[in-house]
């Protein structure tokens, strides 16, 4: 008994270790994560008096993260030789992921694994960002609605043809749409997402807020 328990704490330990800490450069695609901005004040931004939920802010679908992703699982926080970002690029990264904040944690958690410099993570980010067209009748809002999950990804499909339905999934959290997370080729090419990446919302009443 106590042979199988050993046995279950080491291989618990071998995952551990597979989810963060893995050699940089080592991954097989992107998953882009785009947030809805009021949505996510709603949820937790306005609580944490974010700057990124100033009403004098015009943030629609901002850049959570350009995340690198295993066929199954992703790496995290890897060993890296890059020296980090300076206070002066996470600053840079404001007016489309909403704060340096969040362009450091980025940095720091997925950036560290692609083995880029962290200039040239934020510019690969950015450029991934340019690559998708954010659906334009979501700021056309005035209030908030209630639609089907589904809506997200038939807008966003819409506007970009070489999206097909397995690289795209739209999230939910908490009863709002949360965010529209893309996978993408290390070129940055549409791709089809992993199997545990592709959750969709199915939601028919999911909320989403206007722009503030």
């Amino acid at each position: 008994m106590r042979s199988l328990t050993l046995a279950l704490l080491l291989s618990l330990t071998a995952l551990c270790a597979r989810a963060e800490g893995e050699r940089a450069g080592e991954f097989d695609y992107y998953v882009m994560a785009l947030s809805w901005s009021a949505n996510w004040c709603a949820l937790e931004g306005d609580a944490r008096n974010s700057p990124q939920c100033d009403t004098r802010e015009d943030h629609g679908w901002i850049l959570h993260g350009l995340w690198p992703q295993f066929h199954r699982g992703f790496p995290s926080f890897c060993q890296t030789a890059k020296r980090p970002p300076s206070r002066g690029m996470t600053a840079g990264m404001a007016d489309i992921m909403g704060t340096g904040g969040l362009a450091w944690h980025q940095w720091k958690k997925h950036g560290s694994c692609t083995d880029l410099s962290a200039g040239d993570y934020y510019a690969l980010s950015r450029r991934a960002y340019t690559t998708i067209t954010r659906p334009a009748i979501f700021r056309k809002l005035d209030r908030t609605v209630k639609l089907p999950a589904s809506v997200v990804e038939d807008a966003f499909l819409k506007e970009n043809p070489a999206l097909t339905r397995d690289s795209i999934t739209i999230t939910c959290r908490k009863g709002y749409i949360q965010e529209a997370r893309i996978c993408l080729s290390r070129a940055l090419t549409p791709v089809p997402c992993g199997a545990d990446v592709i959750k969709d919302c199915t939601l028919k009443d999911a909320l989403f807020k206007p722009l503030r």
